[in-house]
Formats: C-alpha cells, structure tokens, sequence
C-alpha cells in the first residue's frame, strides 16, 4: 500500500537544557565542539513511554499514533532512529527544536544516525552528502535525491513506501522558435552534467535542455558498479599505453559497462592481471578475487597510493594483495585489464576558442565559466578555484566534486551564481573494506595516525605546515564525516588538535 502515515510523538517539553563545553588539549575550544557524532543513547524501553498513548491504527484516513519518546530521552545535537512497527524515522533535536525525516541516505542507504549532525544539516557518515535537518533537500554531495521530512508538531507524518525523495522539477514547455527561446546543450553524461540538467529543471528552467554523449546508457551510478565489477566506471579518456598486443580481445581498458561485463565474464576461473595500481586498478582486482582462479597485479610503484595515501596507509592495503613489480616475470593471462589512470577527454575542444592548459584541462572561473561566455566546464577535465587553498585553480576528480561543478554552473546559467562550498569526499571499496577520504591533501608533509593500519582500523590526518588539510579513515566512521563538517564550517584544524 502507498498509504499516507502518520506518526504521533507525545513528548514532554522541559526547561532549557545546557550544554558542557568541548575543550581541546590545549584548553582551547575545539573545532569539533559543535558538530557531534550521535551519542549512544538506545531507544527508550516500554517502560518510558508505557504512560503515553500506546500505536493505534486509524481508519478510514489510515494513519498510525504512536509514542516513541520523550523530550528528555534526547539531548540537544542528538539524533535517534525511531521504530514504529511499519517503518523508521530519523527524529532529531537541535537547539531545542525537534524535526523528524527520512532514516537512510538516499545514495547508497547509510544510516543518517550515525552521521554527523551539525548546524542544521545531517552529514552522511559513509560518503559525505549533506541535508538539510527543515527541507530535507540534499545540500552537499553525493547523490541525487533529498529526504522526506515529517512534520513535527509532535506529528510526524511520513510514506512508509520511501526512503528518499526527488525535488519538484518543471516541465520543458513547448516552444515556439519565433520566441527567442533559449536551450541548453550540455555535452556528457557523467553527474556535472546531470545534476546541471536536474539543477536547471528543479529552478524553473522550461526551455530545452540536450544532453549528447558518447555512452550508451543513460546516466549511471559509476563508482558502485566499478566496486562491485559487475559494469566498471568509464573515466573522460583511459591512458592509452604502447605494448604487444594491443588489438587482443581479452585486454581491457575500462571504457564502457560492456567491457566490465566481459571482463567478470571472462575471468571467472581463470587468470586475470591488472595493469597499474590506481584506485581503479586496485577495485578491480579485489572484485575479480573471488571470480578468478588468480588475480595479479603489476605496477611502477613500490607502495600504491603513497602520493595520495601516505606510506604508512599504502603499505597496509597492500598487504591485502600481492604486487607484482618489474622483474622480468611473465604472467599467464586469461584476461588483462588496463588501469594506469586516465585524462581530460577535451580533443574536441581545440580550435573552438575555449582555453585549455598544458596538459588538456579547462580553466574555470568560480561559477564554473570557461573564458567563453555563456560556455561552462565542470567534472574532471576543468581546473576550479578552490576556497580550501585561498582560490588555488586545481583539479579534483572526485565523483562528489563534479555533483557540485553540475550544480553551481545551473546556478550560473540562471544568473543565479553560487560559489563552490563543498569539501572534497571520495571513497574506495577493496576486500570488503571501505577507505574514506575528506579534504584536499595535494602536497602534505606529514600523517598523523590514531589507531592501528596493520588491522585497517584508523584515521589518518595530513597535514601541510601546522594545518590538517585532509582525513582518511578505515573502519572509524563518522570521523571522516566529522572532520568534513569542521572543515566545511571554515575551521582550521591544527596540528596539536589531533596530536
């Protein structure tokens, strides 16, 4: 049933409550001090709540009474999952105000419980997308969809059927060429330019809206089929390298979904070899260990990821796999898959008048405009100027990072410019072990590590000077949430902070 549900809260309302201090090491206020993880507060027993009015099943209007709480059951800056029997609720209290929404993040199903509540938004404790605690409305990347909220006037009033939900889009009009129209032509169909295309539609954009591209599919969630090696992420443009062989028909390079599907296909039972020890690289391989019958991988580095990971963090995710580097050795190979990295597929571009540097990337400004009016770049081929290094042009290929390229240059577009606000968040599935990642680490020159990297279970801090610029966590959660929401509020985590 699609029925409309109603959720009575009875609470009752108590005097202002207080709230201790965070203080830091150093006896200073912590930049943590105001977003918190959620405290470890259970449910409240039956006893609690055995005086107020038990669930109750009412028709013909088919809605649900139930007490699940009360005011003194959460504290300020707590967040609690309610069960009412047919579904959940995410209630929430923050500075003395209930509100009430959907339990899971609507990216990937986190529970928002353990996320981050802060300054009336909830962070995602998995991949870091933010929303709104009043609207509900995704604030902060990745995904596509928002949260239902319910009403809280102790009522809550949600669809049991939904754990998400889309914003309210216009519909493109019919147009008459006479009218001097306008139309948008938005060229790939990676997420900068869908959330551009949802971004334009959710504003009120009628017009015309093409979006051309040379995928077959429409657009898909790229990174969690490339985890899972059923279909693999296709990058702008793979490095294309010269060696023997190349027009074989078991050698990969990860375009398109079709060349994953053969690529799971062909290896099951049998040897598959992956070239290069890049984060897609290092998936594949992991998705392909209980396909085939061996797994090697062959790479220039000693340690991987130590350019973005550090040393420590590399050499502990790569004893989860043996490397196989420059020795000679030949390696029977029933498929290869090719993983050295990609670049800006921006060939197209040469002679339109729309500058590109050295190395093929497009230059934006703030609002995502290249030097040509009305023409603008978002995704991994663009550099941006990034808030986090004082407007630093720099280029950050996360898929998060490009939800919000999509949506600022809709912005605009609408001649509504926004500026970038967003801290970078990627994530990395191996072995079933996640790695998560917040901030922008290009050049740091130390790591502060708490826990333990030979058991995977840790936080990683990188820092440049006497400043942390960069988290990465495994088996930590929400740390890494917890660190993007100090470092989203424009706070500076210092060394000694974390020392």
């Amino acid at each position: 049933s699609n029925a409309c549900v109603e959720v009575k809260v009875e609470l009752t309302l108590l005097g202002k409550e207080k709230e201790a201090g965070v203080k830091s090491a150093n006896g200073k206020a912590s930049p943590f001090s105001d977003c918190r993880p959620n405290g470890a507060l259970e449910h409240c027993s039956d006893e609690d709540s055995a005086a107020a009015a038990p669930l109750r099943l009412y028709k013909p209007r088919d809605y649900l009474e139930a007490s699940v709480c009360h005011v003194k059951d959460l504290e300020n800056g707590q967040m609690r999952e309610v069960d009412l029997g047919s579904g959940r609720a995410l209630l929430i209290k923050e500075h003395g105000e209930f509100s009430a929404m959907g339990h899971k993040c609507p990216h990937y199903g986190a529970p928002l419980v353990k996320g981050i509540l802060s300054k009336g938004h909830v962070r995602c404790p998995w991949h870091g997308a933010c929303f709104n605690i009043v609207t509900g409305d995704i604030e902060d990347f990745p995904g596509l969809d928002s949260l239902p909220t319910f009403q809280v006037t102790f009522l809550v009033r949600f669809d049991l059927q939904s754990q998400k939900r889309s914003k309210a889009m216009a519909r493109c009009s019919a147009v008459n060429s006479s009218t001097g129209f306008s139309q948008v032509l938005i060229i790939g169909s990676g997420p900068a330019g869908l959330v551009c295309a949802e971004t334009l539609r959710q504003e009120g954009f009628t017009d015309r809206i093409v979006m051309c591209t040379m995928d077959k599919h429409p657009p898909y969630d790229r990174p969690k089929l490339s985890k899972v090696c059923t279909e693999i992420q296709s990058t702008p443009q793979p490095k294309l390298m010269n060696y023997k062989g190349q027009d074989v028909r078991n050698v990969f390079h990860l375009r398109t979904p079709e060349d994953a599907n053969s690529v799971a296909r062909l290896a099951n039972n049998k040897n598959a070899v992956i070239v290069g020890t890049s984060f897609v690289g290092m998936e594949v391989a992991a998705a392909l260990t209980d396909k085939a019958h061996s797994v090697s991988i062959i790479g220039i580095e000693a340690i991987p990821f130590r350019k973005a990971l550090g040393e420590k963090v590399g050499k502990a995710i790569m004893k989860l796999k043996e490397v196989v580097l420059k020795s000679g050795k030949v390696l029977r190979a029933d498929v290869c898959v090719i993983g050295t990295g990609s670049g800006p597929a921006t060939g197209f571009l040469k002679q339109s008048g729309v500058h590109m540097d050295s190395k093929g990337f497009v230059p934006v400004n703030k609002t995502m405009q290249t030097n040509v009016d009305g023409v603008f770049a978002g995704g991994d081929i663009v550099t941006f100027p990034f808030p986090g290094r004082s407007n630093k042009k720099v280029n950050i290929p996360h898929w998060q990072m490009a939800h919000v390229h999509g949506r600022t240059a809709a912005h605009g577009m609408m001649g509504r410019p926004t500026e970038i606000k967003t801290v970078p968040y990627f994530w990395s599935a191996m072995f079933g072990k996640s790695l998560r990642y917040a901030g922008y680490g290009d050049g740091f020159d130390d790591v502060i590590i708490q826990g333990d990297v030979d058991e995977l279970k840790f936080v990683a801090f990188y820092t440049r000077g006497e400043e942390v610029v960069a988290v990465a966590s495994m088996n930590y959660d929400p740390i890494v949430s917890r660190v993007a929401e100090v470092l989203g509020s424009g706070k500076t985590i210092r060394k000694r902070d974390v020392e």
